[in-house]
């Protein structure tokens, strides 16, 4: 039984449904980065088509930056990736853990075990 050699694939599921390959991604010199760009190369990336590493170097970015587009699409959906919205997110998650510390540090609240 012979084993196929681990190669990326030649064309993945875009993020709109389309089918994407290496030469549907955004140039390596993109300084403008539009949703469409970001996402795909979040897509190229989750599909196999590019290796995180890559896509780095490929488009000079951090890993840290990379996966601030990968998470914002995670919890807000490609609209998340809106650089005029990024504050609007970024407000209502801290908002949402604010309140989260709160509750779980309210020590006001009466024992179950108090009758």
């Amino acid at each position: 039984m012979t084993q196929m050699a681990n190669q990326n694939p030649d064309r993945i599921m875009g993020p709109y449904g389309e089918q994407i390959t290496i030469s549907d991604l955004p140039p390596s010199n993109t300084k403008r980065w539009v949703i469409r760009r970001k996402a795909l190369v979040v897509a190229a990336v989750r599909g196999g088509l590019i290796s995180l590493e890559e896509a780095c170097r490929r488009y000079a970015l951090s890993v840290e930056e990379f996966l601030s587009w990968q998470q914002a699409i995670d919890r807000h959906g490609l609209p998340g990736l809106r650089t005029t919205r990024t504050q609007l997110y970024r407000d209502s998650d801290q908002e949402h853990a604010q309140r989260h510390e709160e509750f779980e540090s309210d020590t006001n609240l009466p024992s179950p075990l108090t009758v």
